[in-house]
């Protein structure tokens, strides 16, 4: 999930680590495990460290890592896969497993997941997506997700001391905020993985499977009722009804200083600050507030899972990488390297330091993800949503405008 990076780093495009002969002393054969990184995922001092250590403690394995573009690596993974020919891990966006597991080419990981992997303290936005049909395919390895980016001069100038907890604290600031030329918010009307929050908290989706067959559900009431929450929260500021977050990118717009308050990732205030460095040190973060102080906000969460072919050449050394991956020790080092969302609730903890990492954890523990059919990404290239919201934001009828967009989202859906 490229647009879900919490962090730019300056990476290395391929890491290969070759020699697949005998190690001295030991009469074994070396395996090689290879790994398809995806560009922007790790650091290359992670990545060093990771596979030092590693080789290391088990000096009978050798790690082979490249990284991947994002644009076009579905088709890759899928060829990769049909062929067994690829890697024997893969690093995949955690909204893409079910488009993979829907050819029976992935490995069933779950007896893993559970046994060593503690898979009851996952992230449900990294876990659900991974599971098709009771089965485990995709272990989580991070998340991101979007919290509330904030400036606290304007928050001060409006005599706001304490930031909001719950939806109509948050509705009452917003008000508060958007006067004498200072926009309370800035929201675009298209935001669609925002609104998704706000309909999973009202108890709604945006499609769900019936009988095998998936169906659009956003004319429910529950979804309705999220719709509204949006059209008013977007309402106290100038966010353009028929664009979405990044027409204009939302963070150049927060650093012109009249906004004063965006829903974005974390990483976003590096873009904010270089715009426009007299915003440094003057940026705060909460979690997106839920209906009450309990708890914050469902967002929408991005990230990966890791992958083993079925056809993978080292099936049972892929697994012992996966997990070591997945597990507590190197999942805190890449949560602190890279300001990623560990995989488990558990871990939040070690992101304490960290203010906009930390409101990133705590949303995430409500974390969802998009509907687990392998044809939402057809949705997503044309997405009905995003003409939904604009119709309801410029007047229409949000009733109707639901309806005809969940039909053509049920009649995507169908293809499959």
């Amino acid at each position: 999930m490229k647009n879900f990076r919490a962090l730019s780093v300056a990476l290395v495009s391929a890491l290969t680590l070759t020699g697949c002969g005998v190690i001295p002393g030991t009469g074994s054969d070396t395996r090689t495990v290879r790994i398809w990184l995806m560009q922007d995922s790790v650091s290359d001092d992670f990545l060093k460290r990771f596979t030092t250590s590693y080789e290391k403690d088990n000096p009978s394995v050798e790690l082979d890592v490249t990284f991947q573009e994002w644009t076009g690596i579905g088709k890759k993974v899928m060829a990769a896969l049909e062929s067994g020919k690829g890697p024997d891990i893969i690093e995949v966006g955690n909204t893409q497993v079910a488009q993979y597991a829907e050819s029976d080419a992935l490995l069933d990981l779950t007896l893993e997941s559970v046994r060593d992997l503690g898979n009851e303290q996952w992230l449900p936005g990294l876990a659900e997506p991974g599971s098709i049909n009771g089965s485990q395919y995709g272990i989580p390895w991070y998340a991101a997700n979007r919290v509330v980016i904030y400036n606290k001069d304007l928050f001060a100038d409006a005599g706001i001391t304490a930031v909001p907890k719950t939806r109509a604290q948050w509705l009452d600031a917003s008000e508060q905020l958007d006067d004498n030329g200072v926009q309370g918010i800035y929201l675009s009307g298209q935001d669609w993985y925002t609104l998704s929050g706000f309909i999973w908290d009202e108890g709604g989706d945006l499609a769900v499977e019936r009988g095998g067959d998936w169906q659009a559900t956003l004319d429910t009431p529950a979804a309705l009722r999220g719709m509204a929450f949006y059209k008013e929260l977007q309402a106290h500021g100038d966010g353009p009804k028929a664009a979405d977050e990044q027409t204009p990118p939302q963070a150049e717009v927060f650093a012109q200083g009249n906004v004063a308050q965006i829903i974005a990732v974390p990483g976003a205030a590096t873009v904010i600050e270089k715009a426009n460095p007299d915003l440094k040190g003057k940026l705060g973060y909460f979690p997106v507030p839920g209906k009450t102080a309990e708890r914050p906000g469902s967002v929408f969460t991005g990230g990966s899972d890791l992958i083993v072919p079925e056809k993978a050449r080292q099936r049972g050394a892929a697994i012992e990488v996966v997990k070591a991956l997945a597990g507590t020790r190197w999942q805190t080092d890449l949560a602190r390297t890279m300001n990623y969302v560990p995989n488990k609730t558990s871990l939040a903890g070690v992101l304490k330091d960290e203010e906009g990492t930390a409101a990133m954890a705590a949303g995430a523990a409500r974390g969802r993800a998009t509907p687990n059919s392998p044809q939402w990404a057809e949705v997503e290239a044309d997405n009905p949503i995003k003409t939904y919201m604009t119709a309801v934001l410029q007047g229409e009828s949000a009733a109707r405008a639901a309806r005809q967009a969940s039909e053509r989202i049920t009649d995507v859906l169908a293809r499959g």
